[in-house]
């Protein structure tokens, strides 16, 4: 007997004849995930498995943040042999807890003596009967103990929810614009959950942004990371492209135009990463360079394909995401980015394009792109 943590994976498995690259690269990625916590994983009947850990808590906090891990429980693992040893520790993973309980039973041995009815009715039975303090509540309990006849059997009570979607990289990579603020690690978050693999992209304006706010940035990073895994983040340094376009280009166009540059300096390093499209936290409306006119000028300068996972959700949403997956906290520090530097009183909020392009023929892009790329500082990060 022995304790484990039992990990249950959700739309991988609808993969059909793919389901085991699925679940090949899901192992691997939770293997990433409890190497420094000292965990042995394996995947056996319908479920992963991890086992040899020195911190229980720690390594269920790193599981439950892989993409494609549905939940994951405390477990004890036992021979599924004797029955009446299982229903003993039953009693005892239930006799530190009050309220009502009811018992879930699966059998995925079909040759088991008891079927999944007569598991839940004689092992709750037992419970009730030796554990003080525990009421049955078939419809709303407080507590459910789950028991698992597997190659072994399985005894948990309760899980903490993964965060379900995709295993990193089966669906490609995509080039993140990172910048401080709440919008974009949301938007990465959920392009990655779709089993995406990122690396991002930064502007940073010095002197004009400090060094505390790249580092805010490179937090945000790591808290993405954390659910991502291994990221490169790239970061530019654009205080000369917006001085540039501060002197020599129309005031209500600066932010558009600062826009577009990003747009195309990310698209030579997400091509660099093999990266197949860019992303943005971008949401329609939420301000002026967000127009239906705005994207469509910022769109047309790069040659791939931009995800806005965003689009169509308002700030609270937004806010709430970000609180849940933890980046909420470090996009709130008052270190401002670059975006926020030279700022027009009264931006244009529906551009024409051949107006913009017009606007652009008074820079030097192709020195200043190639300028800014030469400068860029590369970050690993995970």
């Amino acid at each position: 007997m022995r304790e484990i943590l039992l990990v249950r994976y959700g739309e991988v498995f609808l993969k059909g004849q793919n389901r085991p690259f699925f679940l090949r690269k899901l192992v691997d990625h939770v293997k990433d995930a409890t190497r420094e916590v000292g965990g042995k994983v394996w995947l056996s009947d319908g479920r992963i498995y991890v086992s040899d850990f020195n911190d229980i808590d720690e390594a269920m906090r790193r599981v439950s943040r892989v993409f494609g891990v549905h939940s994951v429980s405390r477990a004890i693992e036992m021979d599924k042999g004797d029955f009446e040893a299982i229903c003993r520790q039953a009693a005892e993973l239930m006799r530190p807890l009050k309220g009502t309980f009811k018992v879930l039973a699966r059998r995925s041995d079909k040759h088991y003596p008891l079927d999944s009815p007569a598991i839940m009715r004689q092992a709750g039975g037992h419970v009730l009967h030796n554990v003080p303090g525990l009421e049955v509540d078939v419809n709303n309990p407080d507590h459910v103990l789950m028991i698992e006849i597997r190659d072994h059997a399985y005894l948990s009570v309760g899980r903490i929810e993964g965060v379900n979607g995709m295993p990193m990289g089966t669906n490609g990579k995509a080039c993140l614009l990172l910048s401080g603020g709440i919008d974009s690690p949301v938007a990465g978050f959920m392009i990655a959950k779709r089993g995406v693999e990122l690396c991002c992209v930064h502007y940073h304006s010095f002197p004009y942004t400090s060094e505390r706010a790249k580092e805010k940035v490179l937090d945000l990073a790591r808290i993405l990371s954390e659910y991502c895994g291994k990221m490169r983040v790239y970061v530019v340094p654009f205080t000369e492209i917006q001085m540039e376009i501060h002197e020599k280009c129309p005031d209500n166009l600066t932010t558009l135009i600062m826009r577009r540059y990003m747009m195309r300096i990310a698209e030579i390093f997400a091509r660099k990463d093999g990266a197949q499209a860019l992303i943005t936290g971008e949401s329609i409306g939420q301000v002026a360079s967000q127009t239906m006119e705005a994207l469509g000028c910022t769109d047309e300068v790069v040659g791939m394909p931009i995800f806005r996972p965003l689009i169509g959700m308002d700030k609270s949403e937004i806010i709430e995401r970000a609180e849940k997956i933890g980046t909420m906290e470090t996009s709130s520090l008052p270190y401002e980015d670059c975006c926020t530097v030279f700022t027009p009183k009264h931006p244009a909020t529906h551009p024409r394009k051949d107006i913009v392009r017009k606007a652009e023929e008074k820079l030097d892009s192709e020195a200043l792109i190639a300028a800014a790329v030469e400068g860029t500082e590369v970050i690993e990060l995970g």
